[in-house]
């Protein structure tokens, strides 16, 4: 019974990433081109974790990717916008506005954003971008599971915890990495000291 209880729980904290689930295709590679972005920033990983405001359960995964280009792997994500092609489950595009509206849509009362960036090598980088884009489309439920899946065959990055829990991804990225986080709200202020 209590197996169960926990499968169920974990069904409703994972609603988040329960996006369109199993995408084919999207927009097209001149789409794609036409929308790419080059961050001259020094190549990163930034983790992001959606995190109920009341439970501080994560409720979805996704991989800022700064490599050649500046993409996030959404998996069964649901941003959209006309300036952010998605193609399988990569929104490319990624300029400081389009991150700033991806953060923005969803922090609100209910949920915070939690991002963790680190450096890494151009090799890394692009790795990172290779893997997100050969990823395809991601089932509902599975943000979580595959941005750890891409993470695990970066070098540097193998000891990444797999789980269907993206505060559990969170915490071992950090462990692995000790990067630093920064939290995002919107329509909500945090208890003091919290």
């Amino acid at each position: 019974m209590l197996r169960q209880g926990l499968a169920v729980l974990a069904l409703v904290a994972l609603s988040a990433c329960a996006g369109e689930g199993q995408r084919t295709g999207g927009a097209s590679l001149a789409e794609v081109q036409r929308f790419a972005y080059s961050d001259p920033a020094k190549p990163s990983l930034t983790l992001y974790t959606i995190v109920n405001n009341t439970s501080g359960a994560g409720a979805h995964t996704a991989l800022l990717i700064n490599g050649s280009q500046r993409v996030i792997f959404d998996p069964a994500g649901s941003f959209h916008h006309e300036e952010t092609p998605r193609r399988g489950d990569v929104l490319y595009g990624i300029t400081p506005r389009m991150q700033l509206g991806y953060e923005s849509m969803h922090a609100r009362a209910t949920y915070h954003v939690v991002a963790n960036e680190v450096a890494v090598s151009p090799e890394v980088a692009e790795k990172a971008l290779q893997l997100a884009i050969a990823r395809g489309p991601v089932g509902q439920t599975q943000c979580a599971t595959s941005t750890a899946a891409i993470l695990k065959q970066l070098p540097g990055f193998e000891g990444i915890r797999t789980s269907f829990y993206p505060e559990t991804v969170a915490e071992s990225f950090v462990e692995i990495t000790g990067a630093p986080r920064r939290t995002y709200y919107e329509d909500f202020t945090p208890p003091a000291g919290g």
